[in-house]
Formats: structure tokens, C-alpha cells, sequence
């Protein structure tokens, strides 16, 4: 299994990522990210998959089992928190953008059909979470207990400021002790250049995957072999997580980063459980004592001014 998918080894018919959990090699996450033109409506079938229809730049219409939703959108990533939807397995859907827009669709293949729904962005908390230079922004418009309107799906976004760590102490979720919740997880990053706006390729970051010594419970995991992986990260870089720790995601002085975050699993019940790597959980503890990053929160549901 590939885990780390550079920008481009994704794309499909001119859009930038097609990710099917076959593509990834596990059963249940997914990850489209599509490319608007102007005017053009783009029609989706989700067979199999719900899905958030998240702006990641522009905005767009969401027409689906007879309702339409608006989607203000945002510039970038970076400028503020977005208004999204939720559309259901075995739906026809269609996207209109008046003036383009690049849209993620994050979906996870699930059993029940539930309705489609519209998520305003001021009612999506934003979270600023670790201390000192491990704060950073997690915007959780997906996660169970804000949004429940989901079968399998869990998603969220996070802003780590240039020089920070994210994703610290390394965790994981997988089918070893003591975890007792499994999830494949996708990791989708935007790194934005110096203007601290706008994505490009021109910055980078770094992102860490282990299993160590940990003892998977599960044969197929164990078929999968170790991870220990370090990686330079770029603008529209994938990084796949079957099993294991992950973290830390580094954002190179002079280079904001942004991942999106897409999780599911067999469980009955949504859950973004984890654990800690035991050798740096202690980190937690300092937290307590030291001042956060004055630059978290990055984003609000208030367009930040881009002159």
C-alpha cells in the first residue's frame, strides 16, 4: 500500500483527487476533490457513499432529492469557516458554481440513507486545541456530537500556523490495544504560500506515521507490515492511514498548513476515539501552563480580510 499520494497521482478527468477506499486498499473512506467551471453543473452519484459537499475555494448550488442548498463558500481554506451540506448514499447530485469553485467531497461507504442537510458555518465550532508551539485551529463541522446527521462519516478541518505541530502526541485508532475504536483516516493537505492565503506548492511540511512496537489484534492489519514513515508534504498532497500512530504534521516557518481530516470505520456508533503513543502523552500535561499561540484561531465563520 502507497500511503503518501503526491498531488496529481490522484487525478481524474481533470479534477485533482478521485480516492475510492479500493484505491486506498481498506474498505470504507473516500475522498473527491472536483474542479467547477463556471456555470457548469456537474451531476454525482453517490452509489454506495454519503458525503459532505465542503468548499475549499468559491462557492457552490446543491441540488439533491428536490432541495437546493447555497453555499457561500470562502476564498481559500485559509480565510474563513465554511457553510457545507450532507448528501446521502444512492442519491443523484448536482453541483453549480456561478463563477467556479474546488470542492471536497469526503465520503465513507455506510448502510443507512439519511436526508440530505445544510451546515451553516456559524454554527460550526472552531477549537483551539494543544499550547505554546503545538496550538493550532480544529474546525469541527463533521465530528459526532456536533453534527450527528451521519452513518459512518467523520470529518474535520485543521489550520496549524507556520512553525507549529499539529496532530501531537502521535495517536492512533486501529485494531490494537488499547484502542477500542478502529477508523481508516485521510489526510488532505493545502499548504498556503508566504502570503499565507493562498495554497501553493511553493511551501511544504512534514507528517509522521509509525506502528512501532504496538500489537495489532487484527490478521489483516497485521498483513499490511509495519509503517514508519516520514514525509515532506506538499499543497494537495494525500497521506493514508490504515493502522498506526500518527503525527506530528510540522508547518514549515513561513508556510500555514491545512489538512483535511476524513475518518470512518466498521463501528456501530460514529467515534473519533484515539490513543496516545504512551512515550509522549506527557506533552498533554504541559498544556496547562503554557500560553497558546496568539495566531489560533486562524479562521471564523468572519471572511478575514485578504488586502
Amino acid at each position: 500500500m502507497t500511503l503518501h499520494r503526491p498531488q496529481g497521482t490522484l487525478a481524474a478527468g481533470g479534477d485533482p483527487i478521485l480516492l475510492t477506499p479500493e484505491d486506498a486498499g481498506w474498505t470504507y473512506c473516500g475522498l473527491r476533490v472536483l474542479v467547477l467551471e463556471p456555470g457548469e453543473p456537474r451531476r454525482i452519484e453517490t452509489g454506495e457513499f454519503e458525503a459532505f459537499v465542503l468548499p475549499l475555494a468559491g462557492g457552490c448550488v446543491v441540488e439533491v432529492d428536490g432541495q437546493r442548498f447555497e453555499l457561500e463558500g470562502r476564498g481559500s481554506v485559509f480565510t474563513r469557516v465554511t457553510d457545507f451540506a450532507y448528501v446521502p448514499r444512492d442519491a443523484s447530485v448536482t453541483l453549480t458554481s456561478s463563477a467556479g469553485a474546488e470542492i471536497a467531497l469526503p465520503m465513507a461507504r455506510c448502510t443507512r440513507r439519511l436526508e440530505p442537510r445544510y451546515g451553516p458555518a456559524e454554527d460550526v465550532p472552531v477549537e483551539v486545541r494543544g499550547a505554546g508551539n503545538a496550538t493550532r485551529q480544529v474546525t469541527n463541522f463533521g465530528t459526532p456530537g456536533v453534527w450527528d446527521h451521519a452513518d459512518k462519516l467523520n470529518a474535520c478541518e485543521l489550520i496549524t500556523p507556520d512553525g507549529n505541530w499539529s496532530s501531537y502526541p502521535p495517536h492512533k485508532h486501529d485494531d490494537s490495544e488499547p484502542c477500542e475504536v478502529v477508523n481508516e483516516e485521510i489526510y488532505y493537505f493545502r499548504i498556503a504560500a508566504r502570503d499565507g492565503i493562498t495554497p501553493s506548492r511553493e511551501g511544504f511540511g512534514f507528517h509522521r506515521t509509525y506502528t512501532g512496537d504496538i500489537k495489532i489484534a487484527s490478521e489483516d492489519l497485521l498483513a499490511g507490515s509495519s509503517i514508519d514513515e516520514d514525509v515532506t508534504v506538499r499543497d494537495g498532497d494525500v497521506f493514508l492511514i490504515p493502522r498506526g500512530y500518527h503525527g506530528p504534521c510540522v508547518a514549515a516557518p513561513g508556510y500555514p498548513m491545512y489538512y483535511l481530516n476524513v475518518l470512518a470505520g466498521p463501528g456501530e456508533e460514529r467515534s473519533m476515539a484515539f490513543c496516545d503513543d504512551p512515550a509522549h502523552t506527557w506533552i498533554r500535561d504541559t498544556w496547562a501552563t503554557t500560553p497558546t499561540d496568539p495566531r489560533c484561531p486562524v479562521t471564523s465563520a468572519t471572511p478575514k480580510r485578504t488586502e
